[in-house]
């Protein structure tokens, strides 16, 4: 009982060293400004919340939901790809609701990969996408992504360099941590090269309707032949401020989506009926909320860079996302991103997210969440200047 296998290829979390020292504080009565975690802060729409109660409130909809989602919610998840990226998409075949994006990679990593099977992810990246594969017995196998960067010269490089040849590719734009963000012409070169080399492409889109400045993030599902060598994931934890709801979805490659609704009849019955109700009229219904949960996002980001800027920290304005994605400061360089967070806290009072826990390559860097209102940010900001 004290070895477990698949515990042992996964390493200590980072954050956890972060989280213990910001707990600490806090019982000592400091006010700690939380940017780490991306826990949005923000209420689900009450229209959205209305409809749950509604829904719960009806006994037939307690029993065992359906494991790949309810028909109605798969016909307005098809919709919303229609409306939205002028993609078609079969709610039969080519859609399957998850427990959040989370869950549906996890599991479709596991039904797709064997021990020993190659797996490409971007680094530094969100934790789940390079352990889904480690978690499943497959190797990982970081392909550089940040700024001055070029991912996808990294990633040819990477295949010459990799035997035996990658099984799968998991990409996220707009992407976590870094907040970077393609055009088209990239998902069209992704998919030829997937063609060539055989290889999945899954593509997480959590962030796809947070984005400012004009800039309107490309579905990978939009290019030709994309449904040939792929799928997408989409949350509604961000765009409808429904993180804690668990409500994801996979959509595009009839095979792969087959796969994971099999995989999924063994593991769970589906997501309690009422939220995926909910889930509909979220998809389906009046989209100004979505637009002001951006907008609130925008403001913050505004706030943010704007401050740390006054105080000397200057960091490129991301296009997308709930984060800034800074380079430490030169003369904290030496430090790293987990003894810098931890002067943050002690002598700034301010929680941010050490970039080496997405990844070796970013821990010169620190990931803020814009998870405060702007007053809190501007406060931040002042504990920020202190050691500046």
């Amino acid at each position: 009982m004290k070895s477990f296998a698949r515990l042992d290829r996964l390493p200590p979390y980072v954050f956890a060293t972060v989280n213990k020292i910001k707990m600490e504080a806090r019982r000592e009565g400091k006010d700690i400004i939380d940017l780490g975690m991306g826990n949005p802060d923000l209420g689900t729409p009450q229209h959205i919340v209305d409809k749950l109660i509604d829904a719960a409130q009806k006994p037939h909809n307690h029993r065992y939901s359906a494991s790949m989602g309810i028909t109605k919610l798969r016909m307005a998840i098809a919709s919303w790809y229609k409306r939205r990226f002028d993609v078609d998409i079969d709610p039969e075949a080519e859609a399957i609701v998850t427990i959040g994006a989370k869950e549906g990679i996890s599991h479709l990593v596991l039904v797709t990969i064997r021990p020993g099977d190659v797996v490409f992810t971007p680094n530094p990246t969100y934790p789940i996408h390079p352990y889904s594969a480690i978690i499943s017995g497959g190797d990982v196998r970081g392909i550089p992504v940040g700024p001055g960067s070029d991912f996808f010269e990294n990633l040819i490089n990477a295949t010459r360099q990799t035997w035996p040849r990658p099984k799968i590719l998991i990409i996220s734009y707009p992407h976590n941590p870094t907040t970077e963000v393609v055009d088209i012409k990239f998902f069209e070169q992704l998919v030829d090269y997937a063609k060539e080399h055989d290889m999945l492409i899954i593509h997480d889109f959590a962030y796809a309707d947070l984005t400012f400045d004009g800039y309107e993030p490309p579905s990978f599902l939009q290019v030709k032949g994309a449904k040939d060598v792929g799928v997408e994931f989409f949350s509604l934890s961000k765009s409808y401020s429904m993180p804690g709801w668990r409500v994801g979805f996979c959509v595009g490659n009839r095979e792969v989506v087959g796969a994971l609704a099999r995989i999924k009849s063994y593991l769970d019955y589906g997501i309690f009926q009422p939220i995926q109700i909910a889930s509909i009229i979220a998809l389906n219904g009046p989209q100004d909320c979505v637009k002001e949960i951006c907008e609130t996002y925008k403001t913050r980001r505004d706030a943010l860079i704007n401050g740390l800027s006054r105080v000397g920290w200057e960091i490129e304005s991301p296009k997308g996302t709930m984060f800034v994605w800074g380079k430490i400061p030169d003369p904290y360089l030496e430090l790293g991103s987990v003894e810098f967070s931890k002067m943050l806290i002690n002598e700034a009072q301010v929680a941010v997210a050490p970039g080496l826990g997405f990844g070796e390559y970013g821990d010169d860097f620190v990931r803020f969440a814009l998870i405060e209102n702007n007053m809190r940010i501007n406060q931040a900001v002042r504990g920020i200047r202190k050691i500046l």
